[in-house]
């Protein structure tokens, strides 16, 4: 049943089994992955494509993409984004070969009104740690924003609302905006901010996972797009 009652009601029962300490040794990953969608429009339909690149830790190469697009049945609610991606997600790591250590999603997780962004959420489907990056800053609360941290790389603010942290703002590069980490599940703050800086390298000012991940989600939504139009 597609509600906000009833969504709010799942997310406020997982809420209650959200793991914000290290369940895996960081000096001891194999393989991260990396997760993104991109939308579009066919008439008054919509779309989206799922892409997920899983990276070998120590070489920083790819190793496996994955890709499944389909039909968005979940009108867009604020604070449920998680309910409209999850089915694409699932579909596309159902996919995957490999079995990733870890998924870094470009979005939120903890960052949250009820601590249930989509990395948080994908979390208790994945069996996987999660944490989320997000490029933009997502108010939670109207009245909270965030500080920018100094112009040096590894530099953060934490985002404290109600007296409870959130997530940080991290500046992974000097000269360029901050990203916005949170933990998802499964993992700290601190460790989320630490492979955020791990696996930034100098090609972005977002990590190599979630920054591939966008890449093909272009590709892939080019791809799709084209293949719509011919089937007309």
């Amino acid at each position: 049943m597609i509600s906000e009652e009833r969504f709010t009601e799942i997310q406020n029962e997982l809420r209650q089994k959200i793991d914000l300490t290290d369940g895996f040794d960081i000096n001891g990953l194999k393989t991260l992955a990396g997760v993104d969608l991109a939308y579009w429009k066919k008439g008054e339909e919509e779309y989206a494509v799922c892409c997920i690149v899983v990276i070998d830790a120590a070489t920083r190469q790819v190793t496996e993409k994955q890709h499944f697009s389909g039909k968005i049945e979940v009108p867009y609610m604020p604070g449920f984004l998680a309910f409209r991606e999850l089915p694409l997600v699932m579909k596309t790591a159902e996919m995957l070969r490999s079995d990733p250590d870890i998924f870094v999603f470009d979005g939120n997780g903890y960052l949250h009104p009820r601590h249930m962004g989509i990395a948080t959420h994908a979390s208790f489907h994945l069996n996987k740690p999660t944490l989320g990056i997000a490029k933009t800053y997502f108010r939670v609360d109207k009245s909270t924003d965030y500080t920018e941290p100094e112009n040096e790389p590894g530099s953060f603010t934490d985002i404290v609302i109600s007296g409870e942290v959130y997530g940080r703002a991290l500046r992974t590069h000097k000269d360029v905006k901050p990203v916005f980490v949170s933990a998802g599940n499964r993992i700290s703050l601190d460790t989320a901010c630490a492979l955020a800086m791990r696996f930034t390298d100098r090609e972005s000012h977002i990590p190599i996972p979630t920054r591939l991940a966008d890449l093909e989600t272009h590709i892939a939504r080019e791809a799709e797009r084209a293949a719509q139009e011919s089937a007309l």
